[in-house]
């Protein structure tokens, strides 16, 4: 099955994003492929979803909350009806403005559906005017217009008309400084060439405030149940640099599965009273993720000899 591809559409309040996902809802139009848009607000009520009533696509509002922290369930929820019931051949998930783009990549990381997604990028948009008027905000929104720019794979820089030259410069330099690896685009009105965000490909390469990280995903779909003490023997061989795991994982003691978390060498079980996909999500830095796939296989494989 084709997988759908994923465009997370980021940026602080005003930048943008609504203008740019109609302009990347326009070019689908002309394409014909089949889209879904999921949009969250932070509030009870939508404030940005009667600006695509005009195009022809399936829409989901994550309403009161952000993606990121208290309604993570809400969204795989609701990409799972999407993937099964509409089956998009692209996604468009626009963010609250006070979403921080990893969390929200790892929100829709989950196990149930990992290997249906083919995440293209993170585009953030900044509206350049407050880029340069940022030290007015508080610290925890200047860290989070930072870490918007920071773990972006494409950037627009909004309101250029209303900048100097000199001002354009130094706000290239400055984001150039945060995020070395991405192209930032100075424009207007998120005008941007459609083909150049077609051709993103998430690079996982994200940078911490402190230590540059090289970020990676692995999915392995177990068929069978499992030992749980030699699951807890392979846990414990992990190298440090393996920094999540989240899946559903089935004991040979139990009829049912355990949603199973996994952070910072932390193991958490919760007993699922339905059978559901037996995926397990990894995310690390500088893993050999065969080496990774050999270990579950031969784990697995040593049951079903037994």
């Amino acid at each position: 099955m084709k997988k759908a591809e994923v465009y997370i559409l980021s940026g602080f309040l005003g930048s943008g994003k609504t203008t740019l996902l109609k302009r990347l809802l326009e070019d689908e139009q002309k394409s014909g492929r089949k889209v879904a848009v999921m949009m969250n607000e932070l509030g009870k009520v939508s404030i940005d979803s009667d600006a695509i009533d005009d195009y022809d696509v399936s829409l989901k509002e994550l309403l009161g909350g952000c993606i990121c922290c208290s309604i993570q369930d809400k969204l795989e929820a609701q990409l799972q009806g999407l993937l099964l019931d509409e089956k998009p051949e692209v996604i468009y998930i626009e963010t609250t403005g006070a979403a921080h783009p990893v969390e929200v990549l790892d929100a829709i990381l989950s196990p149930l559906f990992a290997d249906k997604l083919n995440i293209k990028g993170i585009i953030t948009t900044v509206d350049g005017t407050r880029w340069l008027n940022r030290k007015s905000l508080s610290p925890q929104l200047q860290q989070l217009i930072l870490e918007q720019v920071r773990h972006a794979d494409f950037i627009l820089i909004n309101k250029m008309n209303e900048l100097t030259e000199g001002q354009q410069a130094n706000i290239t330099f400055e984001m150039q400084a945060v995020n070395s690896k991405t192209r930032c685009l100075l424009t207007n009105y998120s005008q941007v060439s459609i083909a150049q965000l077609r051709n993103l490909s998430v690079s996982f390469n994200k940078e911490s405030l402190k230590i540059p990280l090289h970020l990676t995903t692995f999915v392995y779909q177990f068929t069978t149940s499992i030992s749980q003490t030699e699951f807890e023997e392979f846990l414990r061989g992990l190298p440090d640099t393996v920094y999540r795991i989240k899946g559903y994982i089935k004991f040979d003691y139990s009829d049912h599965p355990f949603l199973f978390q996994f952070s910072y060498g932390m193991p958490l079980y919760i007993k699922e009273y339905m059978n559901l996909p037996l995926n397990l999500v990894f995310i690390g830095e500088n893993i050999d993720w065969p080496q990774i796939q050999t270990q579950l296989f031969i784990l697995e494989n040593e049951k079903k000899n037994h």
